[in-house]
């Protein structure tokens, strides 16, 4: 069987990319392949549910471009579909006379032309006006009013729900994709119909003990903490990749000291716990989470060894509740108890202290028709809608052209059996 486009991997980058093909392609067959029962049981289940605004990342970064315009998206999608979300703000919150610098300095990167976010500098008192319960050794705080909170599940939920509406789409759960081949890459041929380029996917269904095959013109991998996996199946030796995971926590807290809390609210990033330091995030429905801290996983090349790392961890909760009572000297010890943990990939060595940014890995030559979304971590949620819109115009020049045309298996393309 030949289709059009598969997706591997249902998370809710994966099916932001589905739901923009099915709508940009109506014609054109896409498969969503899915190894879970059901999307975003992995990291997508596993977060914070920020809407963030794209204030940290470098000015001319994926994660800076992909997250502002992601967030516009978002917004929008949720006032269309009736998903639950809300605008809440958000504080960045200085301590100290070098901690205001760095808010002095992050304001002044927001106000930059490649990032221009919506960001405002303001004093003690005014941080104080808008969270009571902050301390009183606050010196000032970066106020980001375009920082919300969504239901992701509902978000994915609308996705499924366009594509399952989709005349020509597909969501395939319980099948991990084993192996994939290029088939006749190297043919020099015109975009759109008639080019007989593709990939042969082979899928392993749970329950059954014989591998499918499909026949696809492009394969979008978004598998998320096994996207490597996906694209070393075509790389050369060579040239495989390699992937570090990074482990959160995060606590839940019922206690004295946020009764007045109506904003997210961010330290400025503590070295000690890397990341952008644990912060306060307020759930849809009022409840109060700390986190995430950040635990690098030992290297380890077998598939899913971080399966084992996923239970909540204690380990840095008195790093954690140092780091809260700063800003937050109402709360309890007694109040934290662990709620959950996520994973993150990272593209670059944990001692490196290199910024991992997203790659979209495209290689128009060598593997066309091909497109990795690699190294997908925070702010990817945010950035879905808008990594989706990346993928559909790269699609589009590589492989179809502008036309829409008629599917592959409607254009006469070769068949499995000549692959077999």
């Amino acid at each position: 069987m030949a289709v059009d486009h598969i997706i591997i991997g249902g998370g809710v980058v994966g099916l932001a990319v589905a739901q923009k093909l099915s709508q940009r392609f109506p014609t054109r067959s896409t498969y969503l392949i899915e190894r879970h029962q059901r999307a975003g049981e992995e990291t997508s289940s596993r977060n914070s549910e920020v809407i963030h605004a794209g204030i940290y990342y470098p000015q001319n970064s994926l994660k800076t471009q992909l997250c502002v315009r992601g967030r516009k998206l978002l917004y929008e999608r949720c006032k269309t579909h009736n998903i639950d979300h809300k605008k809440t703000g958000k504080l960045v919150i200085g301590t100290s006379a070098s901690q205001y610098a760095y808010l002095r300095k992050l304001h002044a990167h927001t106000q930059l032309p490649e990032v221009s976010v919506p960001t405002q500098l303001i004093s003690a008192d005014q941080a104080l006006d808008y969270e009571p319960d902050l301390s009183k050794s606050v010196t000032a705080a970066l106020y980001s009013p375009e920082t919300g909170i969504i239901d992701s599940h509902g978000l994915m939920d609308s996705f499924e729900q366009d594509i399952t509406d989709a005349e020509s789409s597909e969501l395939v759960y319980g099948t991990n994709v084993v192996r994939i081949d290029p088939y006749n890459i190297d043919n020099v041929s015109r975009k759109g119909e008639g080019d007989d380029r593709g990939y042969v996917v082979q899928m392993l269904t749970e329950g059954s003990d014989t591998t499918d095959a499909l026949l696809a013109r492009s394969v979008i991998n978004c598998a998320g903490l096994n996207a490597h996996t996906m694209l070393n199946m075509v790389l050369p030796e060579n040239e495989q990749r390699k992937i570090w995971y990074a482990k959160g926590n995060w606590f839940q807290y019922k206690g004295p000291g946020v009764e007045n809390v109506s904003h997210l609210l961010y330290p400025c990033p503590e070295p000690s716990l890397a990341g952008l330091g644990t912060h306060l995030t307020l759930s849809l429905d009022g409840s109060v989470k700390f986190g995430p801290d950040v635990e690098h996983l030992p290297e380890s090349d077998a598939i899913d060894y971080w399966k084992e790392h996923l239970k909540p961890s204690e380990k840095n909760l008195p790093k954690v509740i140092e780091a809260v009572q700063k800003y937050l000297p109402g709360v309890n010890p007694d109040g934290f108890s662990p709620d959950q943990a996520g994973l993150r990939v990272k593209r670059n060595q944990p001692s490196s202290n290199q910024f991992s940014d997203f790659e979209i890995v495209h290689d128009t030559e060598n593997t066309p028709g091909m497109i990795s979304c690699y190294g997908i971590e925070s702010p990817g949620l945010t950035a879905c809608m808008a990594i989706a819109e990346e993928i559909e115009r790269r699609l589009t020049n590589d492989v179809w052209g502008a036309g829409r045309g008629n599917r592959v298996s409607e254009a006469g393309n070769s068949s499995l059996n000549d692959w077999a």
